[in-house]
C-alpha cells in the first residue's frame, strides 16, 4: 500500500515541504529519483512558477510529464484557490491539507 504524501509533509529528518511531499508519496510508483525530490525544495512556500501551491505545482508536473491533464480546477474548488498566497491569505485550506489534495487527485487521475 502506498504512503500518501501528507505523511511526508515537514516530518524529521527529511521536512519535505509540500512541493516534495508529493513526488515522495509516488517515489515508488513513479521511479521519482530522490535527487528530483530534493531539487523540488526550491518550489514549497509559494515558490512554484505562477505562484501555485507547490502540492499542485508537484502534481501537475507528473501528470504533465505522463500526458495526463490538468487537475487545477478540481484542486482550486477544494482547497479554495490554485495559488499558495490566496490560500493562506483564506486560511480556509492547511499546507497539509493542499497536499492531501493534490495526493487524492493525483492518485486519482494515474489510476493509483
Amino acid at each position: 500500500m502506498r504512503t500518501t504524501s501528507e505523511k511526508f509533509f515537514h516530518i524529521k529528518p527529511e521536512n519535505l515541504n509540500c512541493a516534495q511531499s508529493v513526488l515522495k508519496g509516488f517515489h515508488n510508483e513513479l521511479n521519482i529519483e530522490q535527487n528530483e525530490i530534493d531539487d523540488f525544495r526550491a518550489f514549497g512556500g509559494g515558490r512554484a512558477p505562477e505562484g501555485l501551491c507547490g502540492a499542485l505545482f508537484a502534481a501537475e508536473t507528473l501528470l504533465a510529464h505522463r500526458g495526463k491533464s490538468s487537475i487545477r480546477a478540481e484542486f482550486a474548488k477544494q482547497a479554495g484557490d490554485i495559488t499558495c498566497f490566496k490560500i493562506k491569505k483564506n486560511a480556509k485550506t492547511s499546507c497539509n491539507q493542499c497536499v492531501k489534495i493534490a495526493d487524492e487527485l493525483l492518485a486519482k487521475k494515474l489510476e493509483i
